[in-house]
């Protein structure tokens, strides 16, 4: 079974509040420049999520630019924790 890596793209603060149990922090801004600290892989599974979907949504865009295959927009916390 291959790695599924989260990331909670909300702010910190907001991260602090809760998240999924298996989530790293990287705010949407900083995605491009810090996802080499989660995978270089570029055919990771990568699931994304924040507040509404918003934020991942840019998110997933910006690391599809960068080259990555399988990114989902997972929407907001409260889908993911469900």
């Amino acid at each position: 079974m291959s790695t599924v890596y989260w990331i909670d793209v909300r702010e910190a603060d907001e991260y602090a509040s809760g998240h999924h149990p298996q989530a790293v922090n990287i705010p949407y801004e900083s995605i491009g420049a810090r996802i080499g600290e989660v995978t270089e892989d570029k055919n990771a599974d990568i699931r994304v999520y924040c507040r509404t979907g918003r934020r991942s949504g840019i998110a997933k865009d910006t690391l599809n630019a960068l080259g990555f295959t399988k990114v989902t927009n997972e929407g907001g916390i409260e889908d993911v924790l469900k």
